[in-house]
């Protein structure tokens, strides 16, 4: 039922920015919890920022150390669209990057456990050279 669909992904240079997409459909709650994960090779799934949308309005935005300060998330309620907004990316940005949903609000650092997502997208690569 519940679909999501990544875009943007590519090869960009050190420096330089990128914002991914997904798209979604299926997916009617009013309240609900959308996020992005990315996964290096040889290295475990991480959460990468996240939010809780409550009647279309985002609330409790969260980010891994790692990319304070250069990602944002956002979203486009009536397009049923997730942002990611990638600036300063750097080699360690590398990886697949995943849309995640799930029907919960996540407190603390839930969010960064893979387990606690029901619903993810295939996956888009990103790839920062040096």
């Amino acid at each position: 039922q519940v679909q999501l669909v990544e875009s943007g992904g590519g090869s960009v240079q050190a420096g330089g920015s990128l914002r991914l997409s997904c798209a979604a459909s299926g997916y009617t709650y009013r309240s609900y919890s959308m996020g992005w994960f990315r996964q290096a090779p040889g290295k475990e799934r991480e959460g990468v920022a996240c939010f809780y949308i409550n009647g279309g309005v985002p609330y409790y935005p969260n980010y891994a150390d790692s990319v304070k300060g250069r990602f944002t998330i956002s979203q486009d309620n009536a397009k049923n669209t997730l942002y990611l907004q990638m600036n300063s990316l750097t080699p360690e940005d590398s990886g697949v990057y995943y849309c995640a949903a799930e029907r919960s609000l996540f407190y603390g650092d839930t969010w960064k456990r893979t387990l606690n997502w029901h619903y993810w997208g295939q996956g888009t690569q990103v790839t920062v050279s040096s």
